[in-house]
């Protein structure tokens, strides 16, 4: 048995018109012709594994293949309420036995309509009554009371039968319009039904029916009229087309709904000024024979009593992880379209999407950053490669349009786990969206992206930092007053420290910062800067710190407002003097963690400014809320003969330590530093020299100038802790017994 590999480049993963197609290729060959095709995506386009060649391929097509019955009698625009409708009409006369099982479905859906079609009559009849003809006037008025009370009788009356229209179908339909009802809704058990947005509202959007149109494109493609529905002269080329996406010349002008943006005309379609939709009828036609593999199902969440439609990888809709941002206070959801790269059965792919959902843990995933983490956590069906993500949104008007957001790659990240723990701090922020400020919103979908970033790429530690950095921005922002209900960011795991180090001074200097606290007892911090960032308390988050009119009071001790990096730096070590000299404490109380402690080299580069003082702060403020007490570092690295900060500011910083110099303890001068805040750096130096050599310290300096700015920087920099090893190597400046004039 020879097997043939048909390359369909007509089948792509985007637009969702081409994906449905493929989908719905491999579901007629494998019920209809062949049982044991395989069908997988290669290099942008579906191929098929199948006995059948070319020629007998399209053969099968163009002769044999009888299409499913796409009938939605719930829909007025289905054709079975208007007399010899253009599109339901001639498959009902035909004869040719490749139309009998839709000739079937349609005698089982017109079985109940009767009574529906003489309410729907009424409503048409009262309607045309306000209707003038040929200049005459109208037989009634549209204010008529009398009218008005007959035409909305008749429409509840409408309305009452077709609302009890789907539960006798559940019941009586079976065969393949049965599958076609079961991929356009979802009953609950009381017979309400729901809606998928793959195909709008029960197979139609707006005034667009998705199965009254697919009967008009197969009377494009076959002559219904004829005992064996032979095929019309173009249908071969148009195949063709749609399998090879080879060009032609018959396409039609007809609407292609929400699956097929790129064809669908309107403003801009083109140079002029509107452009005439152009579609393939055999596309329209396999689009929704691969759509119907989409079938939903009613499940309730334990402990619920509503019911909610489970359908094949849909979520709701998040601005996330996309540049086609938009408010769309409708939008339908997004369906992410699972792509695989080994061979499958029909069995196979149907049984995937009959269980189309990504876990985590023991739920399922209902937004699009859920559904990220579940792919980064392989909480998908394995063996396949990638999603497309598709949004169901509103663009050009009203109109409901399937936008390709991008593809997924299914990787596994071992570090996605770190994003559970602000799991639902993200869920909290996200309700407090919609009232809050723009820049709130704003700031809440940067972090989102963020987040969606490391979980669908490659997880370089600048995209876990960029997480970081996102964070610190929103807690600045709830720290003035908005969206603070939300709470702030729960402690971080030692985890993240691994997932965003790398090898600069930025973020060596942002873990001083971050770690740096009063002390550390046991390897637990007391007193942290975080302190100084949020109004926060260590064990009741910050909800004691909201007033009687419900909004945060001023602490005194947030200093840190977020506007001037370098400032907030200085503000930090300034209110830090102020609190020790209240304990009646000679030094300043600032340590890091074990291990954390700033390097000289990097400690030289800020002074010199080289480095980014704003990407410290904002990454210092974030690994404020690390659990500090669960990290474990190596020692600091302290090397004498790298680069060295000016001995001016080792002067300066021996003078605001906790902790003694070489067994001799040197008292804090607050004015030292004020001096220095204020940009006199020659007056702070004559303080800082003259607490040395009261200490026993020789300085290899007597006098030191610089301007103010550079002052500002020098002052900057108390805030990173050091470590009593790099303070013993800055000490040893301080025993040349030969001073030397430094300007």
């Amino acid at each position: 048995m020879t097997i043939h590999f048909h390359h369909l480049q007509g089948c792509a993963p985007t637009p969702l018109a081409h994906y449905l197609k493929a989908i719905g290729i491999l579901r007629l060959v494998a019920q209809q012709k062949d049982p044991d095709v395989r069908g997988f995506w290669r290099d942008q386009h579906f191929c098929l594994l199948t006995t059948l060649d070319e020629a007998a391929l399209e053969a099968f097509f163009l002769d044999e293949y009888a299409p499913t019955p796409f009938v939605s009698p719930w829909n007025k625009g289905s054709g079975f309420y208007a007399e010899n409708d253009k599109g339901l009409g001639p498959i009902e006369r035909s004869k040719a036995p490749r139309f009998e099982l839709f000739r079937r479905g349609i005698v089982e859906a017109r079985a109940p309509l009767d009574g529906i079609t003489r309410a729907d009559a009424e409503v048409r009849r009262l309607k045309d009554q306000t209707k003038a003809k040929k200049g005459a006037k109208p037989a009634r008025s549209k204010d008529d009371p009398d009218y008005k009370k007959e035409l909305a009788s008749a429409e509840r009356e409408f309305k009452s039968l077709k609302a009890d229209l789907y539960g006798p179908f559940a019941l009586v339909w079976r065969g393949s319009h049965r599958d076609w009802m079961d991929a356009a809704m979802v009953l609950s058990p009381e017979g309400e039904p729901s809606w998928p947005a793959l195909l709008g509202t029960g197979g139609n959007d707006g005034r667009l029916d998705f199965t009254n149109t697919a009967m008009q494109r197969l009377g494009d493609l076959f002559d219904l009229d004829s005992v064996n529905g032979v095929r019309n002269p173009t249908t071969k080329a148009l195949l063709k087309s749609a399998f090879y996406e080879t060009p032609s010349a018959a396409l039609l002008d007809a609407a292609v709904g929400q699956f097929l943006p790129g064809s669908a005309g309107g403003a801009n379609g083109t140079t002029g000024p509107d452009a005439e939709s152009r579609i393939n009828p055999w596309d329209f036609v396999l689009m929704l024979e691969g759509a119907i593999a989409f079938r939903g199902q009613a499940t309730r969440r334990l402990g619920a009593r509503d019911m909610r439609a489970a359908i094949p990888f849909a979520v709701a809709s998040q601005a996330v992880g996309h540049a086609t941002r938009g408010k769309e206070k409708d939008a339908r959801g997004e369906q992410w379209m699972p792509l695989w790269e080994r061979p499958a059965s029909w069995q196979d792919v149907s049984a995937l999407f009959g269980d189309g959902r990504a876990q985590l843990g023991r739920t399922s995933a209902r937004r699009p950053l859920d559904f990220a983490r579940a792919i980064a956590r392989l909480g998908v069906a394995r063996g396949l490669a990638g999603f497309v993500r598709y949004g169901y949104l509103e663009r050009n008007g009203q109109s409901n349009l399937a936008v390709p957001l991008g593809r997924i790659e299914v990787a596994a990240h071992p570090r996605a786990r770190l994003i559970d723990e602000i799991e639902g701090w993200l869920d909290r922020l996200q309700r407090e969206v919609n009232d809050a400020p723009a820049r709130f919103s704003a700031l809440v979908g940067v972090l989102s992206d963020s987040v969606f970033d490391v979980l669908t790429r490659e997880a370089e530690s600048t995209r876990w930092q960029s997480v970081l950095v996102a964070i610190g921005e929103v807690e600045r922002v709830q720290a003035s007053g908005t969206a603070f209900k939300a709470g702030p960011c729960p402690t971080l795991s030692p985890g993240w420290l691994d997932a965003a180090a790398n090898d600069s001074p930025e973020w060596r200097l942002a873990v001083s910062l971050g770690s740096a606290a009063r002390g550390y007892r046991n390897g637990r911090p007391f007193d942290s800067v975080r302190a100084h960032a949020l109004p926060i308390d260590p064990k009741k988050g910050w909800s004691y710190a909201i007033g009687a009119d419900k909004r945060l009071i001023n602490d005194p001790r947030v200093v840190m407002t977020g506007r001037d990096p370098l400032g907030d730096l200085i503000a930090l070590v300034e209110r830090r003097f102020v609190e020790a000299s209240q304990a009646g404490s000679g030094t300043l109380p600032l340590v890091a963690h074990f291990g954390a402690g700033a390097r000289l080299d990097d400690l030289a580069r800020f002074l010199a400014g080289e480095v980014d003082v704003e990407r410290v702060v904002a990454l210092g403020r974030s690994l404020m809320t690390i659990d500090w007490k669960c990290v474990q570092l190596p020692r600091v690295r302290v090397d004498s003969r790298g680069d060295r900060a000016d001995e001016a500011w080792e002067a300066l910083r021996l003078c605001a330590l906790p902790f003694p110099v070489r067994a001799r303890t040197i008292a804090t001068e607050p004015a030292m530093f004020r001096r220095l805040a204020c940009g006199d750096a020659a007056g702070a130096v004559e303080l800082a020299l003259r607490r040395l050599r009261a200490s026993g310290l020789r300085p290899p300096l007597t006098v030191a100038i610089a301007d103010s700015s550079t002052a500002r920087r020098w002052a900057g920099a108390f805030a990173f802790p050091i470590e009593p090893a790099v303070v013993a190597t800055m000490a040893d400046r301080f025993q040349n017994l030969t001073s030397r004039e430094t300007v």
